[in-house]
């Protein structure tokens, strides 16, 4: 179903805008693709620093605040200032929807949700077992979430964690990828090696596996002596190659942040992509630009991954956090280049399902539906909940 109409959208991000993040470049090149779909679309979103806004649609709701969450640190902004912020944006606004990502978390997206009314589609991206704290403020969010027209989850494990913490039901559609950005064969041959692998991600953010990657290296170095590692990502080097035996350190190249055009260039120069992530993953966009590149991958068995890869067909799984199951695997994918080639043009033709051709459509079904009968987006004049919520903090 393709909408008719041209929309004007009000889309919220939860998360600082400039950390990198799964959620962020959905949301910036869902925006993108509505815009030259010929919507209109608002994004509004915590930004550390305004002077680097480069996209002309995204608004800036000031500085946000680091807070563990999900077994990471997030970078949000909320409290009474935030939501008077919220409150003017919506109201200059006009739209005739808002789309809310994670409005489950003390977030913009929230706020969004207590002060507005009409048409409005929530956005779950995050995966986790049932928690005591969020349980705790079930009683006070859940009438907030009431208020959505339609929910949106990601992959089915977070439409489970949407079931277990609210008991409510959301239509699955997965992220969105630009695929033919993937496609390009451009490697840097500065990064190429005999073999090469590669890590993107936090590296000094335990979840995301790299000590366990680091730990079957050894292992793996018996069969590739010359095994070249580039990691890419933020994160402090000089510290984390303090905790790493000194041998391995020649086999270790450090990217740093890589810029959209280099994120391709990195899949196109590596002959693996590992993903050793221990938990706190709903999907896994990062796999499938790995896919769309046709570099095959070797990804921890979480149920993300395991998932997302169809149990071991479009992607080799190896145990999560078992460093020496990691190196069998490895050495394995790396011996056999037939075997690998096969794995990665299975994973290739498996990506096009998440090209934003097919998955923005289905969002434009979600919004045409709850477009019918629901006129535009109004302020709320109601302000109990978030009365309740400051009397619970």
């Amino acid at each position: 179903m393709k909408s008719s109409k041209r929309l004007k959208i009000g889309m919220v991000c939860p998360y600082g805008w400039d950390t990198p993040g799964g959620v962020q470049i959905h949301i910036k090149e869902l925006a993108e693709f509505l815009i030259r779909a010929g919507h209109e679309v608002s994004v509004f979103a915590p930004v550390s620093d305004d002077s680097l806004i480069s996209e002309p649609w995204l608004v800036s709701a000031g500085r946000p605040v680091s807070i563990p969450y999900n077994g990471a640190v997030a970078r949000i902004l909320f409290g009474p200032v935030a939501s008077s912020r919220v409150r003017q944006w919506i109201s200059s606004g006009n739209f005739d929807l808002l789309h809310l990502h994670e409005p489950a978390i003390p977030s913009l997206s929230l706020l969004a949700c207590w002060a507005a009314d009409g048409p409005m589609v929530g956005t779950f991206h995050a995966a986790s077992a049932k928690q005591k704290a969020i349980t705790a403020v079930g009683p006070i969010l859940e009438p907030v979430l009431e208020k959505l027209t339609a929910r949106i989850a990601v992959s089915e494990m977070a439409r489970q964690t949407l079931k277990d913490h609210f008991d409510t039901e959301a239509v699955v559609i997965p992220n969105g990828l630009e695929t033919s950005k993937f496609e390009v064969d451009d490697e840097n041959p500065d990064w190429v090696g005999e073999p090469t692998i590669g890590f993107i991600g936090r590296f000094d953010e335990p979840r995301k596996g790299l000590e366990i990657l680091i730990a079957a290296l050894p292992e793996t170095l018996k069969t590739f002596p010359q095994l070249k590692v580039l990691i890419a990502g933020p994160g402090e080097k000089a510290e984390f190659l303090k905790k790493i035996d000194p041998v391995l350190h020649s086999r270790l190249t450090f990217l740093g942040k890589l810029s959209e055009a280099d994120k391709v260039k990195f899949f196109h120069s590596i002959d693996a992509y590992i993903a050793p992530n221990t938990g706190g993953e709903s999907f896994g966009i990062i796999l499938t630009e790995a896919m769309a590149s046709g570099t095959a991958i070797l990804a921890s068995d979480i149920p993300a991954f395991s998932q997302l890869l169809n149990y071991g067909e479009f992607g080799s799984l190896f145990t999560s956090e078992d460093a020496h199951d990691l190196a069998a695997k490895l050495t394995a994918l790396l011996s056999d280049e037939s075997g690998r080639h096969t794995l990665a043009a299975k994973g290739l033709l498996q990506s096009r399902k998440y090209d934003w051709s097919t998955v923005a459509e289905q969002i434009l079904d979600v919004y045409e539906m709850v477009q019918v009968g629901n006129g535009k987006v109004s302020l709320s004049s109601d302000n109990r909940v978030w009365n309740r919520f400051k009397a619970n903090d």
